[in-house]
């Protein structure tokens, strides 16, 4: 490697370390970086541009748009609440139900705006029942990142891999549904078995069925205060499942994820004759920034002999044997994305797993599951893992509830550890299947 590989991983680490350390935001310290390397002359303006994965971008935007317009229909609060009435006030069935719907919706839908319309009812729900939210709201943050790992949209991470890779929506949800099932009824498993005491019924208690009753309306009052215009959610509803059709019929149509995302948003926005300041407002432009600046700080480490570096010299040292390689880009991938953002590293990981798989071939593409599943579980392993253990902390601390970052590694790493461990047997049974 020469000067200018040398620059580019200064570079890098400092956006990192910027990054890691909140000193900046991730935007400016994305894109910082690539002024440097421009003024520098370690790239030119044409290389930079020609780093991007627009494919990605258009798909970030057009989902960002779809939720945006969701939110504003009343479709998350009244399906909260729905879940909640379901619950009859059941401390177990508040765990699975609540759960299982985040996982869900998260499988679809951006994970930040689940948890932000999920935690506070559940909040609401559990304290004025007398019970720790704490313990619930750490369980669903870890069902949302769960959720969105089933399918090509619900994580950024599968989002980078499905452009960059060229990988279907379908083959995603096939090789990923049964791993994703499977660790979700497991977390749910353990947070009941690690909490007993917390979930038992209340079935016997008169006083707390009444008060329970008197709650749930309380919190059908606070949080369904907007009238639902029916006209405008079937709209949008309507589109949304045109999205999710065209995605499974990628194969059929042609049409990648990112056309077909950006297309309905812009009908959805025609259709619904919204305020497109508005809907415009709700997209996380920092976000798609962040991203850009990520592509091209990774292109230049490539362009430079940076990543082919590290995948001979870390990676590839891991030897020819399927079983390990797959085992070692999940477990690295987890352990790494459980203490530092899972983009940029999922961004950094996809030509190391590129040259991995040019050196030795495994099949059915199961190193880029590993490292979907790596990098989007590992998440789950700390607080700041994943945007939505930050919400979701910060929620419980604006509700009087906050919870330090031991008192979450004590409830959310044991989870974390086990659903990896049932990725791994999972994996591992594919390649015994496809070898």
């Amino acid at each position: 490697m020469g000067p200018d590989a040398l620059i580019t991983i200064i570079v890098f680490l400092a956006v990192y370390v910027l990054i890691a350390f909140e000193w900046l935001n991730k935007a400016i310290a994305a894109l910082l970086g690539v002024m440097t390397l421009l003024i520098l002359g370690v790239i030119d303006e044409h290389a930079a541009a020609s780093f991007i994965d627009f494919e990605t971008i258009m798909l970030l935007i057009g989902m960002m748009g779809i939720v945006a317009v969701l939110k504003k229909t009343g479709f998350f609060a009244m399906v909260t609440v729905r879940i909640a009435t379901l619950t009859g006030g059941q401390p177990l069935r508040i765990l699975i139900l609540f759960c299982a719907v985040t996982a869900i919706i998260s499988a679809f839908l951006d994970n930040v705006t689940t948890v932000l319309i999920m935690v506070p009812i559940i909040i609401e729900l559990t304290r004025g029942m007398g019970l720790d939210p704490k313990i619930y709201v750490v369980a669903l943050a870890m069902a949302s990142n769960l959720g969105g790992t089933a399918t090509l949209v619900g994580d950024p991470p599968n989002i980078i891999i499905g452009s960059k890779v060229g990988l279907t929506f379908n083959q995603f949800a096939g090789y990923l549904f049964v791993p994703v099932v499977l660790s979700t009824i497991g977390v749910i498993a353990y947070f009941w078995a690690s909490n007993r005491d917390s979930f038992k019924s209340i079935n016997g208690d008169l006083t707390k069925l009444f008060s329970v009753q008197l709650l749930i309306e309380k919190i059908e009052f606070d949080f369904l205060t907007v009238k639902i215009d029916r006209n405008f959610l079937l709209k949008s509803i309507i589109c949304l499942g045109v999205a999710l059709l065209l995605f499974v019929t990628q194969t059929v149509t042609g049409l990648s994820p990112g056309v077909v995302a950006l297309t309905v948003a812009m009908i959805l926005f025609v259709i619904t004759r919204m305020e497109i300041e508005h809907v415009l407002l709700e997209i996380e432009w920092s976000t798609l920034l962040f991203f850009a600046g990520l592509f091209i700080l990774v292109g230049a480490m490539e362009q430079k002999g940076v990543i082919e570096w590290l995948a001979r010299n870390i990676f590839l040292q891991a030897g020819s044997n399927p079983y390990v390689m797959t085992l070692m880009v999940l477990w690295v991938s987890g352990i790494v994305s459980g203490f530092i953002d899972n983009i940029p590293f999922t961004i950094t990981m996809i030509p190391i797993v590129q040259m991995m798989l040019t050196a030795h071939a495994v099949p059915h593409h199961i190193l880029w599951w590993a490292l979907s599943l790596g990098a989007c579980l590992g998440g789950n392993l700390t607080m700041i893992g994943a945007s939505a253990n930050i919400i979701s902390a910060g929620l419980l601390k604006k509700y009087g509830h906050e919870i330090s970052f031991g008192e979450y590694l004590r409830h959310s790493a044991p989870g974390a550890i086990l659903s990896l461990l049932i990725c791994s047997i999972v994996l591992m049974g594919y390649l015994w299947i496809f070898i």
